[in-house]
Parts: structure tokens; sequence; C-alpha cells
């Protein structure tokens, strides 16, 4: 890894790829359920909800994330020593300060969310200002400023609204498909083949928006942790903080599946086994593989 960027492009153009690729599957949904209910009108809708939910997402996801985690914005003098912790890693990354928020939880963990560095926010738990020392907190907070700077917090905020809509119309057309859609004389054939099909999209919509906004969190922790510990040329700092965080068993209570993918180590306590099929539904790489990449790494 070259620097704090290298993959920055990268990420904004797969953010826009997924924009893309939820109005072609909410426009898709939207014809075949009105295709299924012979009703123009749901097509119409799914486009105008494909738009308009696309627009809430890239202006408007970093607050949806912030309210469904009761994270409370914070003033410089209300907390200066977290502030300064703060300024100063931007200043050696030359990123903007973002806005500074205080989750009221005695769980250690924290997130960061925003569509760009001029418009990011940082989400710190009280957990962690009380339990870590000044080391590992710096190096959770360097952690969420490399998700800014390689612009992960776009994707990754887009994600909370996308994968939440799609889960809403997938539901929709589970429902209107038990009021009697698709069941009359006009939906056999290739009509009745038409609908079924959307069934089976309904079903597995959900599914695969999960896999995708799972995949998208565990990739990006490991280049968030690297590049976090080269931010603080203190690799240990950051494996101290997650050696803390798997000991740590308290409870987050506005912890959310669709925001869980956000924070530096999941929500969710007790719930990551390791046997492959759960690996496979968890939001973050294991601690223990992260703790183990960050002691080998050797800063020159």
């Amino acid at each position: 890894m070259s620097n704090l960027y290298a993959h920055k492009d990268s990420n904004i153009r797969k953010t826009w790829l997924l924009i893309t690729v939820f109005l072609i599957l909410v426009i898709g949904l939207g014809w075949l359920i009105s295709y299924a209910m012979q009703s123009p009108g749901i097509l119409y809708f799914a486009v105008g909800l494909a738009l308009v939910m696309n627009l809430v997402a890239y202006w408007h996801s970093d607050k949806i994330a912030l309210s469904m985690s009761g994270a409370k914005p914070i003033k410089r003098e209300e907390n200066l020593y977290l502030y300064r912790i703060v300024e100063n890693l931007c200043i050696t990354v030359g990123l903007p300060v973002p806005r500074i928020y205080i989750i009221n939880s005695p769980q250690i963990n924290a997130f960061a969310t925003g569509r760009d560095p001029k418009h990011a926010a940082i989400a710190v738990t009280a957990g962690a200002l009380q339990k870590l020392e000044n080391e590992e907190l710096e190096g959770v907070l360097a952690h969420e400023l490399s998700h800014i700077g390689n612009r992960d917090i776009l994707i990754s905020t887009v994600v909370v609204v996308l994968a939440g809509v799609i889960a809403i119309v997938a539901d929709w057309f589970l429902r209107v498909s038990f009021w009697g859609g698709g069941r009359d004389d006009d939906n056999r054939g290739s009509g009745g083949l038409i609908f079924l099909i959307g069934l089976a999209a309904a079903i597995l919509a959900p599914l695969a928006s999960m896999l995708i906004q799972l995949a998208v969190s565990r990739k990006r922790e490991f280049l968030a942790d690297a590049s976090g510990a080269l931010l603080t040329r203190y690799p240990d700092g950051l494996a101290s903080a997650l050696e803390k965080i798997g000991h740590d068993s308290s409870r987050l209570e506005h912890a959310h599946n669709a925001t869980a993918h956000l924070f530096i180590s999941s929500p969710f306590k007790g719930k990551e086994g390791m046997s492959w099929l759960a690996r496979l539904f968890m939001t973050h790489p294991p601690l223990a593989d992260r703790i183990k990449i960050l002691r080998g790494m050797r800063i020159p």
C-alpha cells in the first residue's frame, strides 16, 4: 500500500456501480410486480422510488446512520482530549477535521460515515474513551480516518440505505403475491413464469444485498487497519485496542444489522462463530486475524 488514498478512485467507481445496480434491481423488481399485478403504475412508482432513494443514499445516508446509532454531536470544548487527537491525525494525513459524535454506550467501538472528506463524521462510543489508552484510541481513530481517506465511507454508508430499500421492496412483492397477484388466467404460461421469477428474485434479493454489504465491509477493514497503522506509525496501538474490543462484553443499545458493517468491530457480541458458514455472514473479519497482521507489521 503506497499511501492512504491508494484505493480512493476504485471505491468511488464501485459506489457508482452499486448505485447503478440498485437502480436496475429495484426497477426490475418493479417491472415484475407490475407485470404480475397488471398495474403499470407500480413500475412508475418503482422508477421514482429508485431515483429518490439513490439521492437520499448519497446526500443523507450519513445522517440516517448516525441517527440509527444514537450518536450525538459534541463541540470541541466538550471533549478537548478527543478533538486534539483527531485534529493531530488529520494534520498528519492532510484531511479536514470531521464532525465528531459520541455514542452513549459502554461498548468499545467507533465508525466513520459521510459522502466525502469534507462531509465526514466520526462517532466514538463513551466506552472507547473510558477504556482505551491514548495510543489505543489514536489507533482506532486513525483506522476511521483511513476509511474517510480511502472513500470507504461513501460506499459503506450508501449500502445502509440501498440494502434496506431492496429488503423493503422484496418484502412488498412477497406480500402482494399473496393477495392474488399472478393467479388469474392472464398470468398462465409466460406470465406465470414471469411471476415465479419475480417471486424468486424477491426472496433472493435481500440475501444478495446482505452478502454484498458484508463483503464490502470485510475487505475494507483490513485496508483501514493497515492504513491506520501507517498513519500512527504504531501498529501495536490498534492491535491492543482490538484485543480490548475482543474481550469487551458490553452491549451497544442502538445496534442494527443495517449499520453493523460501519463499525470498527461488530456491535453484536458473541455471534461470530468460526465455521465457514458463520464467516460468510460475518460483518467483519475475525479480530484474531486482524491482530495477527498488525502485530506482524514493520513500519520503516
